[in-house]
């Protein structure tokens, strides 16, 4: 299993940065909205089923789920976002896969290189959204992100934390050869002599 990271952040003028080395990741959030704390379409999926989103809620999400009969073709991606609330002058976040097998009961961590870290954003911005894709998924499993969210003041302080999960990403037993549809031959069929002849 293999992953890669890309996270945005947006400075308090709003401009986006993106880090270095990251590939391909579009975001479109409007500046004026996020300065203002209006930010409830960016949070609207908080992980707080029938709640309404408040400033600062974090909101962690399955952004694709990508499944193929190959593993190497196999891949999950996940983000956490969050919003800066008062007095925050750093915040961080960390991903953790989790992987849940037909047979197992529960879910457990997935370990992989880049799973597991506390990655931080920069000092003083607004809106942190993070993402993290897995790659070489095994099948038939269900996978999913528990994402924890840190807001830090003066001096690292905690201020607050939170986790919420994501929805799950459900990669289906492969089709094998024993269930796949074999070449069909004609069979010979015996036919009754007419009753005329």
């Amino acid at each position: 299993m293999s992953t890669r990271s890309h996270h945005s952040t947006i400075a308090r003028h709003g401009a986006l940065r993106v880090a270095a080395g990251s590939t391909a990741c579009a975001l479109v959030l409007l500046g004026a909205a996020q300065a203002s704390g209006q930010s409830a379409q960016a949070t609207a999926q908080s992980g707080q089923p029938g709640g309404a989103p408040v400033a600062g809620a974090p909101a962690a999400t399955l952004e694709q789920c990508v499944t193929a009969g190959a593993q190497a073709g196999r891949s999950a991606t996940f983000s956490g976002e969050m919003t800066a609330i008062a007095g925050t002058v750093r915040m961080s976040m960390r991903i953790d896969v989790e992987e849940r097998r037909p047979a197992e009961a529960q879910y457990h961590a997935v370990s992989a290189r880049g799973l597991g870290v506390w990655r931080a954003s920069e000092p003083k911005v607004k809106v942190y959204k993070y993402l993290k894709e897995v790659t070489n998924l095994s099948s038939p499993a269900s996978y999913r992100a528990l994402v924890r969210f840190r807001w830090l003041g003066a001096k690292g302080r905690l201020l607050r934390r939170a986790e919420r999960l994501t929805a799950r990403c459900a990669q289906p037993a492969p089709p094998s050869e024993a269930t796949a549809p074999s070449p069909t031959t004609p069979t010979p069929s015996a036919t009754a002599p007419s009753a005329g002849a």
